[in-house]
């Protein structure tokens, strides 16, 4: 059976949605915005906001690289049916930053089976702040694509009250997800709740064949704040989550993603003066991943592997970060401030009978940082404005490995005992202009980021560049310089938006895998000089009182100079035409994606999780929803997703493992025709 949750009701809960045959007898209500999101608009020709709580289409999200997807520029490498791993204007890992309450949480996973965004249910975040290319220092180091911050804001009472946000979900191929938010406090303190529980089954795809996907993942996160006056935060927080997830597309499944967070932010806000205001925070951030060959799936010698396997690795992340706001004169502002990061990265194994729990741990890597910034903005004359900043890290790693390799191709580790230190500088310097005669932004800006080398790129590739036998030793940082343009038009019922960038990357690090190698067996990682470029566009026209349209077109391109090949893992042109209808309570909407055949591809080369092996054909499909407010408390939506049952695969997509019988090189297909039933609640 291709869809195993009730088609017939949630079709018939659609079509209610769409029609409205008692309008004429029902009063007027008020005119209410749409209850699903089908596009979004930057805030700015720079800046892209939005409230993650809302469903998007397609289905709800189920973690962070789900819902980033869904925004003009990114995609994301599919694993199975959960935790891909974002992907920015082709550029993928720690080129792009990714924050959940100003903290960051990498995974421990050697292949980024569990990528920061698994960690992350967008749901139980207040507000999804992104920032494209290397227009930003504030925010840590490395940041060369851009900068993803999930947000949780302080509740804001004045008087003894409390709040609920709730939904429960379900969908095809058993999907089940439940989430509750709970707020209550006065104006002298507050407490949080977010809990959240999300499970899937293997889905089909367009053909009905059963791709290996089944996950589950809970969350639970709670905070208390202290408001002594109104211009004074003091929060703690701690939170946890587990789950599991196997994939199609790797020899191994993740049967624990446990984590643990602890928090504290100060935050002072200044009535006047020199100094507006002031920010503080400690994190604590643990990952404890066990992946294994045989809980999730029967097992199946091959891929290296002769036995039954278990790896468990765990990655403890801590930092501090110290800002400052001021104000120097009436139009010049001032953000100064501090950061630091330390982690480190543990390993142990067993195979056959053993058990990894009996097994020591063994630490394989260190990492530090400790970065400067300043940014500043200045209102000029005449609607322009100046944009600017610095940034100064000094980088660390050691390399704890005794050995390389593994059984018979185990050699001793060159690089034991070292420690990298870099000196690595960034910045930016961007122009801003408004026009007087019509509502247009205009904004030109050039960008340059040296990024140190991560553990997936010192300590994952067994081998390094040529003449070097160590990654660590012989990988060089990442330099990108980028020029980013863009403008924006607001008007009365038509907005529009671009943003286009250019950029050269010297050492960028690329991965090289023999043929028909698995991830990470053999890569060598090196680098290589490459060019890139791209442009995201879109607009919205509010037709009529009732319909809004909209479309988003995203294009990025990459050359590898060294090699006089295209770059690897580049995503196809990617086209969204959405529509909306909003009438009262009710709402409907839809988005049709049409995506491109992709023919520049670099057989062999890619990073850590992919590598290209071939072109892909092109493919559109067509999500659909409709919703109801039953109230100002309760909301009713139910969607299709994949409504014409396509069979199709994207382009970043990992070879299906020949564990579950695929073929060398062959990709496994995304979800075929999924319906889904939501019901949220707030009080």
């Amino acid at each position: 059976m291709k869809n195993t949750f009730a088609p017939g009701l949630i079709s018939a809960a659609v079509l209610a949605c769409l029609s409205h045959p008692a309008a004429a007898q029902t009063p007027p209500v008020e005119q209410l915005s749409p209850i699903v999101v089908t596009g979004v608009t930057p805030e700015t020709p720079l800046l892209f906001s939005t409230n993650p709580k809302l469903p998007r289409l397609p289905l709800p999200a189920s973690d962070g690289a789900d819902y980033l997807k869904t925004i003009p520029g990114f995609t994301a490498i599919r694993n199975g049916g959960s935790n891909g791993d974002p992907v920015l204007r082709g550029m993928f890992g720690s080129r792009l930053a990714i924050l959940a309450n100003g903290s960051a949480m990498p995974g421990a996973c050697p292949a980024r089976m569990d990528a920061p965004t698994s960690y992350i249910s967008p749901q139980s975040f207040d507000e999804l702040t992104i920032i494209k290319g290397p227009q930003s220092v504030r925010w840590g180091p490395g940041a060369s694509a851009g900068t993803v911050r999930f947000e949780r804001k302080p509740p804001a009472f004045t008087e003894p009250d409390a709040t609920l946000e709730a939904s429960l979900l379900g969908g095809s191929w058993g999907r089940h997800a439940g989430a509750a938010d709970f707020a209550a406090g006065n104006a002298s303190y507050y407490t949080r709740l977010t809990v959240n529980r999300d499970r899937a089954q293997d889905y089909s795809d367009g053909d009905g064949e059963r791709v290996p996907s089944r996950w589950k993942k809970w969350n639970a996160d709670v905070s208390v704040g202290l408001t002594p006056d109104p211009d004074t935060l003091l929060e703690l927080s701690a939170g946890t989550g587990d789950g599991y997830a196997r994939y199609a597309g790797r020899g191994m499944d993740g049967t624990r993603f446990k984590r643990e967070s602890l928090g504290m932010r100060f935050k002072k806000d200044m009535d006047q003066g020199l100094l507006r205001n002031v920010e503080a925070q400690l994190y604590y951030n643990y990952a404890d991943h066990v992946m294994d060959n045989h809980e999730l799936r029967p097992f199946k010698p091959g891929g290296g592997m002769s036995m039954p396997m278990a790896s468990n690795v765990d990655r403890l992340t801590w930092g501090a970060r110290l800002s400052a706001d001021w104000t120097l004169r009436e139009k010049l502002t001032l953000t100064t401030g501090l950061d630091l990061q330390r982690s480190r990265h543990r390993k142990r194994s067993a195979m056959g009978r053993q058990d990894y729990r009996d097994q020591p741990w063994i630490k394989d890597a260190e990492f530090d940082n400790l970065g400067v910034f300043t940014e500043a903005r200045w209102e000029l004359a005449d609607g322009y404005r100046l944009a600017g900043g610095a940034r100064l890290d000094r980088a660390g790693a050691k390399d704890l490995r005794p050995t390389l390799g593994s059984g018979m191709m185990n050699m001793p580790n060159p690089g034991a005992g070292v420690r990298r230190r870099e000196t690595l500088p960034s910045g930016f310097l961007r122009l801003e202009h408004d026009l007087e005669s019509m509502p247009l932004s205009l904004y030109a800006g050039l960008g340059h980021v040296q990024r140190m080398p991560d553990y997936w790129e010192l300590i994952s590739p067994q081998r390094g560049p040529q003449g070097s036998a160590s990654a660590f030793l012989g990988v060089r940082p990442e330099k990108t310089t980028q020029l980013d343009i863009g403008a924006q038009y607001k008007g009365e019922t038509l907005s529009a938006w671009a943003s286009a960038y250019a950029g050269h990357i010297q050492d960028y690090i690329l991965f090289d895998y023999p043929s028909g190698g698995m991830m990470g067996a053999g890569a060598q990682a090196r680098n290589v000089q490459a060019r890139i470029m791209g442009a995201e566009l879109g607009a919205g026209v509010q037709a009529g009182r009732d319909w809004k349209l909209g479309a988003a077109l995203a294009y990025a391109w990459g050359r590898n100079r060294s090699d006089g090949r295209p770059l690897p893992q580049m995503p196809p042109l990617d086209l969204r035409l959405n529509a909306d209808y909003t009438r009262g309570a009710w709402s409907a909407g839809g988005v049709w994606r049409l995506v491109a055949a992709q023919n520049r591809y670099a057989s062999g080369q890619g990073n850590v999780v992919g590598y290209d092996f071939g072109p892909t054909g092109g493919f559109g499909t067509v999500s659909l929803y409709g919703g109801y407010k039953v109230n100002r408390h309760l909301a009713l939506t139910a969607g299709v997703d994949d409504v014409f049952d396509k069979t199709y695969s994207e382009h970043l997509n990992l070879a299906g493992n020949s564990g579950f019988g695929y073929a060398a090189a062959t990709r496994f297909n995304d979800p075929g025709r999924t319906v889904w039933l939501k019901a949220a609640l707030s009080f």
